[in-house]
């Protein structure tokens, strides 16, 4: 524990970043690459017309990647029955049109395993409520490999 409070101190003390989203690494949300904005509006379009959650997952697969996927491509059970599902039934309390509120970039070195990993610019999009009473913005985290179509790897917070 003496160690992790040194270091947490050391860190603090040179500037480095503790935090996983640090607002120096913020871009204007205008700049925001219109591939990731596009697969952005796909998986809030699949949450709001899809009839159910197994559907919603069905479509999703396509835009998912990481450990949000199984080797053979479909969305995991842990996804699907946690996450997706969670911002399935609460995709209600936001903005629609979506209403993008901060977007984070850095560089992942990867997430996921195996033939799902994926590596490239990471961009963590918070979206706005639609009564701001109801809570602060969520983010939905979008990979956007070098030569590759984005893909999500992080829901759930909605």
């Amino acid at each position: 524990m003496l160690r992790f409070v040194l270091a947490l101190t050391v860190a603090s003390a040179l500037g480095i970043s503790t935090w996983a989203w640090n607002k120096a690494d913020d871009i204007p949300v205008e700049n925001l690459p219109a591939a990731v904005r596009s697969v952005l509006d796909k998986y809030v379009q699949i949450l709001k017309e899809s009839p159910s959650v197994d559907e919603a997952a069905a479509a999703f697969a396509q835009i998912a990647g990481g450990s949000l996927v199984n080797d053979n491509g479909s969305v995991s059970n842990n996804t699907k029955q946690f996450g997706l599902k969670k911002d399935f039934n609460n995709l209600k309390h936001y903005a629609w049109p979506i209403r993008i509120t901060r977007v984070n970039k850095t560089v992942s070195r990867g997430e996921g395993y195996g033939s799902k990993k994926i590596t490239g610019d990471r961009y963590t999009i918070w979206i706005a409520k639609d009564d701001p009473a109801k809570g602060l913005p969520a983010p939905v985290t979008i990979i956007a490999p070098t030569g590759g179509e984005p893909k999500v790897v992080n829901v759930g917070s909605f």
